[in-house]
């Protein structure tokens, strides 16, 4: 842990030693496209939120068993998990194995809140359980940098994959290229004919809906980050969530940083006092 990131969490610890508790009592933190369940503690965001009084509930991962955990999870009413998902696959592949493990910790706590906090792909994907699985009762959804109306991004990776540069790709370590095409499909800015299309005209459960919108540079918010147009991570764009969502406007680029701990931290409170 750098010296800037102690003082980042000494300073937000301080701030929030008198904030009331929040009422939640499982965060599932998602990761996007290519990113790793142990980003969210490598960026920095992990300590902050045990700083916040939010305790690492450890991993969930898939086996032929069915979810297993993994880690020694601290014991606490507020906790945070991560899960293991193939973020190349495409979005209702990822909202299959999301829901296995929101089933988990239902049966395992079935009184407790469930919060999905999802970075960039990661927020789609728990935005499409929820719409599929309203049922599963999920008190709140946080979306960071999250292409809820597509991403130029993902149609001009889609383009590339279908002309012979494809054939070239894996023999410079881009893969990844060939195996997420039908991803780059359902990440293509929406239309009629695809995934984000429908789903941002189905009805979506009675939650609490927050979008942090990132964006380079705070007086041009339309122009998002290297990734997302600022517009298409708002979920109050969304038809179905237009007027339901509360945006934040957080400066950066597209992955996650330290300050998130600190964001998601207030964010979750205000959940817990609305809920």
């Amino acid at each position: 842990m750098t010296r800037t990131l102690r003082a980042l969490i000494a300073v937000f610890m301080v701030w929030t030693a008198g904030a009331g508790a929040a009422a939640a009592d499982t965060v599932v933190l998602i990761q996007g496209y290519l990113g790793s369940a142990g980003s969210w503690r490598h960026s920095g965001i992990a300590p902050i939120l045990d700083g916040a009084g939010w305790r690492d509930g450890g991993h969930l991962t898939l086996t032929p068993g069915g979810v297993a955990e993994v880690g020694a999870a601290q014991p606490s009413q507020r906790r945070f998990v991560t899960v293991d998902l193939m973020t190349e696959a495409p979005i209702s592949v990822q909202a299959e194995a999301l829901a296995a493990y929101v089933a988990h910790i239902r049966a395992r706590r079935p009184e407790e809140r469930i919060i999905l906090v999802g970075h960039s792909a990661g927020g789609v994907v728990a935005r499409l359980l929820m719409v599929r699985q309203p049922q599963a009762g999920i008190a709140g959804l946080v979306t960071i940098a999250s292409p809820n109306l597509g991403s130029g991004w993902a149609e001009l990776a889609g383009f590339v994959g279908s002309t012979p540069a494809s054939w070239m790709a894996p023999f410079f370590g881009m893969g990844t290229l060939n195996r997420s095409q039908a991803l780059y499909h359902d990440l293509s800015r929406e239309r009629p004919n695809n995934l984000l299309g429908w789903l941002n005209r189905q009805p979506h459960p009675m939650a609490a809906y927050v979008a942090v919108v990132r964006v380079r540079d705070l007086s041009r918010p339309v122009a998002g980050d290297t990734m997302v147009e600022g517009p298409a991570q708002d979920l109050n764009t969304v038809p179905a969530l237009a007027g339901r969502a509360e945006t934040i406007l957080s400066q950066g680029d597209h992955g996650l940083m330290p300050y998130d701990g600190m964001l998601l931290s207030s964010i979750l409170g205000r959940i817990a006092a609305t809920n």
